[in-house]
């Protein structure tokens, strides 16, 4: 079993990028232009990527694999 304080700092870390990927689709919605469009889909993708990473990480700590 994880240490709580591990899996604390990672639903943390989740929560935030979560909250970072609703921003970049809310500025999407808001921004017009394909050099903005463009930016804003690698920053979700980026920021997807780090929460698939964290979500694995959770699992593989809380051993629910």
């Amino acid at each position: 079993m994880a240490d709580p304080a591990d899996l604390i700092e990672i639903d943390k870390r989740i929560a935030m990028v979560r909250d970072n990927i609703r921003e970049l689709v809310e500025q999407a919605a808001a921004f017009s232009g394909a050099a903005d469009e463009g930016l804003t889909s690698e920053r979700i993708a980026h920021q997807e990527a780090q929460l698939a990473a964290l979500l694995k990480e959770r699992e593989r700590l809380s051993g629910d694999q």
